[in-house]
């Protein structure tokens, strides 16, 4: 249970940082905490999170956060009928996002859903290769016609064709219409998301409920050990750079990709490297669709993608050569996780005492190992793919808006929210009709001028980790899995910092390491990593695998069990405590510190100086 009767702030309690008077204006109404909805809003308690929106919301880039977690929502709520769950509630204060979980705790409620959710989720469960199959072309489809789309400043006059072919269209709608095209094919994205991850968490969640009602004492960890050693396509961009990094060695290049300077200037020196052009058609190969791979999460525009800055993935790639040259093995150690997988669910097997109970075990596992690569496939696709594809185009559009001297800058085009941009553009568009000036090279300008301000001011506040009063007992186990919010968390949150150096984490990938702390908290850092240092950070991103080669073990101050941190680091072999709270605060780069990822510990063992 939490802690007495301390609760987190209200929401109506918070102040306006200083020079973030008019935040409010930035994002959709109904995002906002109101007086409308007050009794409920006031009694809910609000999670931070972190996990996927660390930073401060562009007026713009709230978009994803609407649309992942409406999507998230409507199959809980109207395509599954997930019996214990409805969906999960979000708002923005001071340009940071809270979420709440909607549970349901009515017995004949619960009771009523079932047939329902048995139904469709079994549907799915019994067709669950063909459905994911038919899956990959629709996000595939839904990302090839965002490449499709086109933005281009209105011309002085349209083609003469367009006037003897009887076109009777103008350029203006087709640019407005694209725009509404690329909305809707960024909210297609994400229906097609949801549309297995649910069902890949709830099979999950069905063996993991099995094991904790029929082995009391089982660890999270050896349940996750069950299911781990997967194959999918979100560790491919790492592939490819070992492949590159293989390649490199055995054309003879390496030399001229590890020489000093940018990844330019090492392109530049392939074009006349013997076997140079060969080894740039194998990166043509890589890049695409590859490539297409956030530094982030993929929810911020500014987030660098690999394939539009490719001093990232290049200074992995020198690494990888170095340690290729060295007779080092890169591959994931697979064979080695699947060895221990199958040691387990044969050693909790033999516990059971009916052959009943361990055909239903086996039924139960084989089902969560059926879909269990989609839970980190999908982040590549949607998060990555698509999202690339997605803001390249929405910058397409900032140039157009810059020619227009709607704006100053390509990336101005975030300062506007998404339900403005049809407006300006229609402004835009009326003003190329008519021939008169348009008001927006004079509005829009000033009023960015106002929100840069505001969004600075704003990254000085520190939100809150949560908000509103905590359950007595937190027990939906998507917010215990995904977030890692449990009571334990809660209360830490509740205590704050405290004294002790010591931290209690979730054990996310077993194994136990000690070394010199590298702290960093955003993936601008991430160069800085080193040989045999201990990653502390907010969070990891699936595209920091490639440094993990690097380092002896990963801290976070966030996620749960079936965090995309843990179960990367699990399928790495890398231990790992997640959730730990205040890692990143606690720990400085060049402390020594010691991980104990099967007991998700972390303990201060020196200063390091």
């Amino acid at each position: 249970m939490t802690s007495g009767n301390h609760s987190f702030p209200s929401p109506f309690s918070l102040t306006t940082p200083p020079g973030a008077e008019g935040w409010e204006d930035l994002y959709p109404y109904y995002l906002l905490f109101s007086d409308d909805r007050r009794d409920y809003e006031d009694s809910s308690f609000w999670f931070q999170d972190g996990m996927h929106w660390r930073e401060v919301l562009y007026p713009f880039d709230s978009i994803f956060m609407e649309f992942a977690l409406k999507s998230l929502s409507q199959y809980n709520t109207r395509f599954y009928l997930i019996p214990p769950a409805l969906g999960v509630d979000y708002r923005v204060i001071n340009g940071y996002a809270y979420l709440t979980p909607l549970a349901i705790t009515d017995g004949p409620t619960i009771e009523s859903r079932v047939p329902h959710f048995l139904a469709r989720a079994g549907h799915y469960f019994q067709n669950w290769n063909d459905l994911y199959a038919k899956w990959q072309v629709k996000i595939k489809r839904v990302i090839v016609d965002m490449e499709g789309l086109e933005f281009a400043p209105l011309p002085e006059m349209v083609p003469l064709s367009w006037v003897t072919d009887g076109r009777g269209i103008g350029s203006s709608f087709d640019l407005m219409s694209r725009y509404n095209k690329l909305i809707e094919l960024g909210l297609e994205g994400w229906q097609f998301h949801f549309e297995f991850l649910n069902l890949g968490y709830a099979a999950y969640l069905d063996f993991f409920m099995f094991c904790k009602q029929n082995f009391p004492d089982i660890p999270d960890q050896a349940i996750a050990k069950m299911v781990a050693g997967i194959e999918v396509d979100l560790f491919r961009p790492d592939d490819e750079l070992k492949r590159l990094a293989h390649a490199a060695v055995e054309l003879g290049v390496a030399g001229e990709l590890k020489m000093s300077g940018g990844s330019a200037e090492a392109l530049d020196r392939m074009q006349k490297a013997k076997n140079g052009l060969q080894w740039l058609a194998e990166l043509d190969r890589s890049k695409d669709p590859w490539f297409n791979f956030s530094s982030g999460t993929g929810f911020y525009h500014h987030d660098p993608v690999w394939i539009e800055n490719l001093d990232v993935p290049f200074g992995f790639l020198r690494n990888y050569i170095t340690q290729v040259e060295a007779g080092v093995k890169l591959s994931r150690p697979l064979q080695a996780i699947r060895d221990e997988r199958e040691r387990v669910a044969n050693e909790y097997a033999s516990f059971l005492s009916t052959d009943e109970d361990r055909a239903t075990f086996q039924g139960k596992l084989g089902l969560a190992r059926t879909v269990f690569p989609y839970v980190e496939n999908h982040n590549f696709y949607v998060e990555h793919w698509h999202h690339s594809v997605f803001w390249r185009k929405m910058r397409e559009l900032g140039k157009v808006f810059v020619a227009a001297k709607f704006t100053n800058e390509v990336d101005d085009i975030f300062y506007l929210r998404r339900d403005e941009i049809p407006v300006a553009l229609f402004d835009m568009s009326n003003g190329w009709a008519v021939g008169a000036d348009a008001r927006g090279p004079k509005y829009w300008p000033r009023e960015i001028a106002r929100r840069k301000k505001i969004v600075e001011a704003l990254r000085k506040w520190t939100p809150p980790p949560a908000l509103g009063k905590p359950p007595e007992i937190v027990t939906e186990p998507f917010t215990i899995m995904l977030w890692g919010i449990t009571n334990e968390s809660i209360n830490t949150w509740l205590g704050g910092l405290g004294a002790s150096t010591d931290l209690k984490g979730f054990a996310g990938s077993p194994g136990t390491a000690e070394g010199p702390a590298r702290v960093i908290t955003s993936a601008a850092e991430i160069d800085q990593v080193k040989e045999g240092e201990i990653l502390v950070c907010p969070i990891t991103a699936p595209s920091w695998a490639p440094i993990f080669s690097r380092i002896k073990a990963a801290v976070t101050d966030i996620g749960g069990m079936m965090s995309h941190a843990a179960i990367v680091c699990r399928e790495y072999g890398l231990p790992a405590v997640v959730g730990t709270g205040f890692a990143t605060q606690k720990i400085t780069t060049g402390m020594i510190v010691r991980v104990d990822g099967t007991k998700g510990t972390v303990a201060v063992v020196s200063n390091g100086k």
